[in-house]
């Protein structure tokens, strides 16, 4: 998946919005409303491949990370409950839409 296609899947989701609250490198998709919304997933822009950090439950985190060598600790995040991924094509693109989709719902 490039930026855009996992761009237009987040902002897909109902409620989803972007933010640069860290800089103009760091996409940040969040939920909810302004005064109450969680971040879900981000993206550093300024990366080759495309880093793509979801919130995970940390028991899945876990599996995920001894499964692929493309997820790792969230970087510069809670590492039990985030993931940061890689997008080399190592996961399948309905399995990165599925992480994007857990990481939403366990914002809302």
């Amino acid at each position: 998946m490039d930026h855009k296609s996992v761009e237009e899947y987040i902002l897909s989701l109902p409620g989803a919005r972007l933010d640069y609250p860290f800089g103009e490198s760091v996409a940040v998709y969040k939920n909810g409303s302004a005064d109450d919304s969680k971040m879900f997933a981000l993206i550093n822009e300024k990366t080759e491949p495309l880093q793509l950090s979801l919130k995970c439950d940390p028991g899945l985190s876990e599996i995920l990370r001894s499964k692929y060598e493309t997820v790792m600790p969230g970087y510069h995040l809670n590492k039990k409950h985030w993931n940061t991924i890689l997008l080399t094509g190592q996961i399948p693109i309905p399995e990165i839409q599925g992480l994007i989709q857990h990481s939403y719902n366990l914002t809302i």
